[in-house]
């Protein structure tokens, strides 16, 4: 099964300066991709070997001047998008506030189908093909009392990546989701390290018993995008820990 790009294609990550998207840039790297990170922080990270860029998803603009420099450097377009870049608001649907509602929205479901739709359309006006991993959330298909608008907007997304997928079928562009459950990064990550017991409890919620790290979560994005497979579309790679496998009281063997 072949892994790796003998080509050196062009990947686009962004929120490429997050803990999945940086992890899965350096995977993605491996791989043998020249890797572009878009994000709306400047710093922070040793970024050296990759083109790093200020993008807000939420901004149509934003994100073409993004693709447009991705393709000046490289001298061709992204063939491999990762739609990464999200943020979390916490709140109920009655306790959360319009701004947060409209703000989670905008970035996790329009941004991500802004950054999707840029990408596509340079491939197909240069006739080439390619691969689009969205970084969804099994929060997609499991109701959370304190992220109501995170689930709207992940569920969205994944409706979005089976709707591309179809419209995007008969120009060679593959498009999947990873659907990770508790991440030990980003937003969750900082919980878990402020409060040992919250991880402690979410990790024993988790029919594996173990909460995911970024590389995990960079390897399967790795693998969507991969030449390994030349069928995969419209398809969902849950990576919970048998998380949503629960549908009663939790009890282990």
């Amino acid at each position: 099964m072949t892994t790796t790009f003998p080509t050196q294609p062009v990947a686009a990550i962004s929120g490429g300066l997050g803990d999945i998207g940086f992890a899965a840039a350096h995977a993605l790297k491996k791989t043998g991709c020249r890797v572009a990170l878009g994000d709306l922080r400047d710093a922070g990270r040793d970024t050296g070997g990759f083109h790093v860029h200020h993008v807000d998803v939420a901004s149509e603009a934003s994100v073409q001047a993004w693709f447009g420099a991705v393709e000046a450097a490289f001298g061709e377009p992204a063939s491999i998008i990762v739609v990464n870049a999200g943020i979390a608001c916490t709140g109920s649907a009655m306790s959360a506030t319009l701004d947060d509602w409209n703000r989670t929205l905008s970035v996790n479901l329009t941004g991500a189908w802004l950054t999707a739709r840029a990408g596509a359309r340079r491939l197909i006006e240069k006739q080439m093909p390619g691969r689009i991993v969205f970084v969804g959330s099994w929060a997609a298909h499991a109701p959370h009392v304190e992220l109501a608008a995170y689930c709207a907007a992940k569920a969205g997304v994944r409706m979005l990546a089976q709707c591309l997928a179809l419209e995007l079928a008969g120009k060679g562009i593959l498009v999947n989701e990873v659907a990770p459950g508790f991440v030990n990064a980003g937003l969750s990550g900082q919980f878990f390290r402020k409060d040992p017991a919250l991880a402690a409890r979410s990790s024993a919620a988790v029919p594996l018993g173990q909460l995911i790290e970024p590389g995990e979560v960079a390897a399967a994005i790795a693998y969507l995008c991969s030449p390994a497979h030349r069928n995969l579309t419209g398809s969902t790679l849950l990576l919970d820990g048998g998380l949503s496998l629960l549908r009663g009281p939790a009890s282990k063997p």
